[in-house]
């Protein structure tokens, strides 16, 4: 009977150990003592562990930040190790997997030294360096937090110093672990025109993958966003959470695994299929960024918080103001001319925007662009539709007033094309196999330093010549299929990886060169969205869906994750809806036109132009104000969210009426952000030329910001597809 109790406490201390925790008991007699890592910000700790015992390091906490750091060197019941390997004790999921020069196929991670570099007073970055006891491999956890936004960035350096390469074959960027009682996943998934839908799931056992396999365009189908609810579900104002999502512009992974003990570990990266990549001798491979935010006040905190964060350190410019525009795409298609485009410029004044952009259709002569089956690739001028080329339109727009932009597509190519008859060896696409088309077209093979100065060269080289250009909307209409790069020869696996790497290089460059010209980020609408491409540019497209029913959701799901001024709204013809309800919808980002202009009324030109008025008038709240999502659309028949500025002495409301049902009455709507001991008057803009308004009007009257937070305003409407705006202030 000893020998079996032995026996079972001899495998449930071993089991103990595989999870990723060390044993219980008294302390060895040459036990080193533990050392605790603190990483923080104003609201909240993640706490790191070495472990006196082995030597490893753990993630001891997550979560409100604590009053007493110190006491978790006691605590040994909630610890998981923080960066799990392959090949020895860890019985789930790792965060790298490795194949050394002598084909063992394992890796152990031993803490070494640790570094604390404070940027300024709110960025600190913590180093963490671990080795292999047996081979000379490194791994570095960089952790930075800024501490005012409450955001977390993590990522991951790995260095060998064998004498050969060695193979990864996982290599996340983060991998975070929690202990609770349930957890729901929320993610956002679509497609083409129907992008950022939400869904909402109870993790249980096993595992929950979200990922893309597409390489470019590569969130057609999942987007890298998601809340991880901890115990119960989180509403806007409730619940304890995290806002995770991945600064990279190509495949993606998140995995949730929830272990047999309840625990669950979120690993987080570039998707590992069809990827392993080889690491030379002493060159750094780094992993894309990580970014997140702890809130235990629901996902209105949360979003604020990395809307704060975007505004500072994630999108190009975020503190500068954008340019509402008018585009041709839906007046002309790839029909048009001088004449007409001259016309477009004088309409682009006379609604009062900033900016004309001239869409797709503009370029190539041998194979020249009168649809998307050819052209994609001769980036010059069409002589027909253009004789004096863009350097006239550019010229006319200066002398009028307005900005002058252009839509290019550098990444493809159609098989109709010059760039496709002379350099076939610049192409993704398989040996002894048909070309597969997506739009016509296919991708270019970024891995090739050759491609990178086309694509570098193409941006440069108009720019150069038309200085005077102001935007640019560059799109990436299409994934991978097919996808074999001649230059990579046969290290094909690395294609996903460097084509990545390499945009950024390209993007690189030209922000040295150009480092404040107006960049929209565009992959066939909503196809790349992330905050690794957003470092290059100042705004994006959200989707190619216009419809503005359509727009109260698709602009919902991307409020949770990027500020307003980033999220591009256009009003357009889709749609059965009024002007106005279509104009509201896209003022609660960033505002555009893209509609025949000389066909709107006399009314609608003027009820335009009044709103563009307004939208440049309040654009500083909606756009860096502090966003409160107060009714979803999820959950009743209408939408309705506000903007407050810092000072809390403005905002603005927006409230939608998309379906109703007879006798169907809302209750008043608790408003949220405004200083209770002030005083507000409640102006409705936007109002019809008709002066039409639906339900009991708000209009004119002043409330205290006390009243308007515990009792509300009456801004529903029992019409279906109406809206309101409404100017708040002090």
């Amino acid at each position: 009977m000893k020998k079996l109790f032995f026996l079972i406490t001899f495998i449930c201390v071993n089991i103990h150990i595989s999870v990723g925790q060390p044993p219980m008991g008294p302390p060895q007699a040459n036990q080193q003592p533990d050392i605790i890592i603190s990483i923080s910000t104003l609201n909240t700790d993640l706490i790191y562990k070495v472990s006196g015992r082995d030597g490893r390091l753990y993630q001891a906490y997550l979560g409100s930040k604590l009053g007493n750091i110190s006491d978790l060197k006691l605590a040994r019941n909630a610890e998981h190790l923080a960066y799990a390997t392959f090949g020895t004790d860890n019985l789930f999921e790792p965060a790298i997997r490795m194949t050394h020069n002598d084909g063992n196929p394992s890796l152990e991670l031993k803490y070494v030294s640790h570094n604390i570099e404070k940027t300024d007073n709110n960025v600190t970055v913590t180093n963490i360096l671990m080795k292999d006891p047996v081979y000379p491999v490194e791994v570095t956890l960089h952790i930075k937090s800024y501490s005012a936004e409450d955001v977390i960035e993590q990522w991951v350096e790995i260095v060998q110093k064998e004498v050969k390469p060695v193979t990864v074959y996982n290599y996340a960027s983060s991998m975070l672990h929690f202990d609770a009682s349930k957890y729901w996943l929320t993610q956002f998934h679509g497609d083409w025109a129907e992008e950022m839908k939400m869904q909402e799931n109870e993790l249980t056992s096993g595992i929950k993958i979200l990922d893309s396999k597409l390489g470019t365009r590569a969130h057609m189908y999942q987007t890298p966003v998601f809340f991880l609810s901890l115990n119960e579900k989180s509403d806007e104002n409730n619940g304890e959470l995290i806002a995770g999502t991945l600064g990279w512009s190509g495949n993606f992974q998140f995995l949730f695994e929830v272990d047999e003990k309840g625990s669950l570990r979120v690993i987080s990266g570039i998707n590992p299929f069809a990827s392993e990549y080889t690491i030379q001798p002493g060159k750094p491979f780094k992993t894309p960024s990580f970014i997140f935010t702890y809130s235990n006040r629901g996902k209105g905190p949360a979003s604020r918080n990395l809307h704060h964060w975007a505004t500072n350190y994630g999108i190009m410019d975020g503190n500068k103001p954008r340019l509402t525009l008018l585009n041709n795409w839906e007046t002309t298609y790839f029909s048009f001319n001088e004449p007409k485009l001259v016309g477009l410029l004088d309409d682009t004044k006379k609604m009062g925007l900033d900016l004309f952009l001239l869409d797709d259709g503009w370029f190539a002569n041998k194979y020249p662009r009168n649809n998307d089956h050819a052209g994609l690739g001769d980036w010059q001028e069409n002589k027909d539709k253009l004789p004096d080329g863009l350097g006239y339109l550019v010229k006319e727009a200066d002398s009028i007033g307005v900005k002058f932009g252009i839509w290019i597509e550098p990444e493809m190519v159609n098989p109709k094309s010059e760039l496709y008859e002379n350099h076939p060896d610049w192409i993704l696409k398989l040996p002894n196999r048909p070309e597969n088309y997506f739009r016509n077209q296919l991708v270019l093979d970024l891995t090739n330093p050759k491609v990178q100065d086309f694509v570098f060269n193409i941006v440069d080289g108009m720019l150069t010549k038309y200085p005077g250009i102001a935007f640019i909307k560059w799109d990436c209409n299409r994934m991978m299929t097919n996808a074999y790069s001649v230059y990579l020869k046969d290290k094909q696996s690395h294609l996903y990886i460097d084509y990545v790497n390499n945009l950024y290089s390209v993007l690189d460059r030209l922000r040295q060169k150009y480092p404040h010209l107006s960049i929209m980020l565009c992959s066939g609408g909503g196809g790349r969205v992330d905050y690794g491409a957003l470092r290059y540019f100042t705004e994006f497209w959200a989707s190619d869906d216009t419809d503005p029913v359509e727009r109260v959701y698709i602009q919902w799901g991307y409020s949770y994750f990027f500020p307003s001024f980033s999220v591009c709204n256009h009003i357009t013809s889709w749609g059965k809806q009024s002007l106005k309800f279509r104009t509201d919808v896209a003022m609660m980002g960033k505002m555009g036109y893209d509609i025949q202009v000389n066909a709107l009324t006399e009314k609608e030109l003027k009820f335009s132009q009044d709103a563009i008025a307004n939208y440049k008038r309040l654009s500083d709240i909606i756009w860096h104000g502090d966003l409160y999502r107060l009714v979803s659309p999820y959950e009743e028949n209408r939408a309705v969210l506000m903007y407050v500025n810092s000072v809390k002495n403005k905002a603005v409301l927006f409230a939608y009426t998309l379906h109703s049902r007879f006798g169907e009455t809302f209750n008043p709507v608790r408003l949220q952000g405004l200083d209770p001991s002030k005083t507000y008057k409640i102006q409705e803009i936007n109002v019809s030329s008709e002066g039409m308004r639906f339900g009991p009007s708000e209009n004119g009257k002043s409330y205290s910001g006390d009243y308007l937070m515990k009792i509300g305003l009456n801004v529903g409407s029992g019409t279906a597809l109406t809206s309101s705006v409404f100017e708040i202030a002090e």
